[in-house]
């Protein structure tokens, strides 16, 4: 499959951007520290920017700011979604404000995305 570079792009830029829910969460994941998986931030899939991503077992995270209440946010989220979904990923979705005030259950509904 080609390279979408408009992708590749807004990744590098997210990766220089990241939102403070997004830092937070990349503290957890980085390195292989939750049990020992490799993430990846702002991972490109297909034509989509993902958040966070670990492709050995296909798992995607999006960490959802106010921004994704809008309902034509909601809408491209629900395609990207289906995309990921029909590309055999599956999609975790954690809003900043769990990030921020419940981030043990954050990370415990992580652990067990990735035991399952």
């Amino acid at each position: 499959m080609k390279r979408d570079e408009n992708a590749v792009a807004r990744a590098r830029a997210g990766r220089h951007e990241p939102t403070n829910a997004e830092l937070n969460l990349w503290a957890l994941l980085r390195d292989r520290r939750l049990i020992k998986r490799k993430f990846r931030r702002q991972h490109v899939i297909g034509r989509y920017v993902v958040d966070f991503a670990c492709p050995a077992i296909k798992l995607v995270i999006e960490v959802d700011g106010p921004s994704h209440d809008a309902a034509e946010q909601r809408a491209f989220d629900e395609q990207r979604t289906e995309y990921l979904q029909r590309s055999g990923w599956r999609v975790l979705r954690v809003t900043n404000t769990d990030v921020y005030t419940a981030f043990g259950e954050v990370e415990a509904i992580i652990v067990s995305a990735i035991g399952d």
